[in-house]
């Protein structure tokens, strides 16, 4: 080898050994800017926008008050006897204590085919047709997940069950609002009924990035069953424009007479575009078991299924059983029947409750919640509230003072309205009537306090 090529090659092994050094020089002080980085961890900005929730405000404010609490929709008191029974005839069943199919136990699937065939005007298929889920709530995020593509759009109507806008986001979708807007006089008594959906308004929310939209009936919060009429036009744009329908009904159990619980998805034409989404905790009144349910076709099924097995993977085994017992005992225990019976006393309580003490409010058809208008509601002006509440709507802070001053804990519902359209929530308080009669005796006497408070 010449001098020259040894020179070469000492030349090359110097760059060799300058760019190691040069790139662990650079290795070791990106290493040290990693170790001396300090503060908290970065959220995800899917996480991040969230504000504290109506929930964590209020449900600690009623324990922390000793007060009536008629906010969160959970019941005060216990499942029927024989929904209990079926719990524990369950865990005591060994194969219920391990996993379950992804798409629910074969029992539960078969009893809610057959409970809901007659009801869907077809023979449902347990195995195709129809999932359980880990609540509604799941159900939801499931079908969000298996159906969004990042900037896909979902049309809510206001007001909304807040866990949407949550389920709807963090799976890339963007929500998009048109509201239920009261017909009448809301300084009087009136029905959920008049609370009306514009057609129009909801046609021209829809863009070529449109991908769902989701209803709920009964509604939450305002009461509302929609009617046949109603449906049809809203199963008119979504057949025109071939979108998806979440039909949320985890109060079908719960509609009060002579009106009739109607589903979209027998209606001519969507039973391929709808997915329909139940509630066992809230059909027999077991909030905590987190059992749902989702039905519709085959192919829109397999793919909340999809998206479920890498959420939950499955749901708890022998709740599921329960629920599929309870399922097959509640015709014998004439159990809707007195349900709904139950309900509408509950119902009538809640109401003459709300006209002893001066509040206008809304007749709820269906579900357990009553819409109050507070808007008369005279608090004093120099009243202190607490800082996390100076950014919020009026009904927060009213909500808070009747927590306070009143003793009965209602639920602001601005908090199920986007920020542009929360000053359509904020003359109004939910109150939930899934309690005892003594709870709402309580709140009944309690109320009375308002009297002197409230404007003619």
């Amino acid at each position: 080898m010449t001098s020259f090529h040894l020179n070469i090659l000492k030349f090359s092994n110097i760059i060799k050994i300058n760019s190691t050094s040069s790139s662990r020089l650079l290795q070791l002080r990106n290493m040290s800017l990693l170790k001396n980085k300090s503060g908290p961890i970065k959220v995800a900005d899917k996480v991040a926008h969230f504000k504290q929730d109506v929930w964590s405000i209020f449900t600690p404010l009623a324990a922390q008050l000793n007060a009536v609490n008629l906010g969160q929709g959970f019941m005060n008191f216990p499942p029927p006897d024989f929904v209990r029974k079926a719990a524990i005839d369950a865990i005591n069943t060994d194969d219920c204590n391990q996993y379950a199919h992804p798409k629910g136990r074969l029992r539960l699937l078969k009893a809610l085919a057959k409970s809901y065939s007659p009801l869907f005007n077809r023979t449902l298929d347990p195995e195709t047709e129809v999932v359980v889920t880990a609540g509604a709530n799941e159900a939801l995020y499931a079908t969000f997940a298996g159906f969004l593509d990042d900037g896909d759009e979902v049309i809510l109507m206001e007001p909304f069950f807040d866990q949407y806008i949550a389920n709807i986001t963090m799976n890339g979708g963007v929500p998009v609002y048109v509201p239920l807007r009261p017909h009448g006089d809301t300084s009087k008594i009136m029905s959920s009924s008049d609370w009306k959906l514009d057609i129009n308004e909801l046609r021209s929310k829809i863009t070529p990035r449109t991908k769902i939209i989701v209803l709920n009936t009964p509604h939450n919060p305002v009461g509302k069953v929609f009617s046949k009429e109603e449906l049809l036009e809203i199963g008119q744009l979504v057949q025109e424009f071939n979108l998806l329908l979440i039909s949320d009904e985890v109060y079908d159990r719960l509609y009060f007479k002579p009106d009739v619980h109607e589903r979209i998805a027998n209606l001519p034409g969507l039973w391929e575009h709808t997915i329909t989404i139940g509630s066992g905790g809230k059909t027999f009144g077991t909030t905590g078991w987190r059992v749902g349910w989702s039905i519709g076709p085959k192919d829109l099924i397999k793919t909340v299924l999809s998206a479920q097995t890498r959420i939950v993977f499955c749901v708890n085994s022998p709740l599921q059983e329960a629920i599929a017992i309870s399922l097959e005992e509640a015709e014998a225990h004439n159990y809707y029947e007195n349900h709904i019976t139950s309900y509408e006393q509950r119902r009538e309580k809640m109401c003459k409750a709300l006209s002893d003490a001066g509040l206008p409010h809304t007749i709820p058809q269906g579900a357990y919640y009553v819409l109050a208008n507070i808007k008369g509601i005279k608090i004093p002006e120099d009243y202190e509230y607490p800082e996390a509440l100076n950014s919020r709507p009026r009904d927060f802070k009213v909500c808070y003072w009747l927590a306070k001053e009143i003793g009965v804990v209602a639920i602001p519902p601005s908090e199920f309205y986007c920020e542009e359209n929360r000053h359509l929530g904020e003359d109004y308080a939910r109150f939930a009537f899934c309690k005892t009669d003594e709870t709402l005796e309580a709140a009944a006497k309690a109320l009375l306090k308002l009297k002197k408070y409230i404007n003619e």
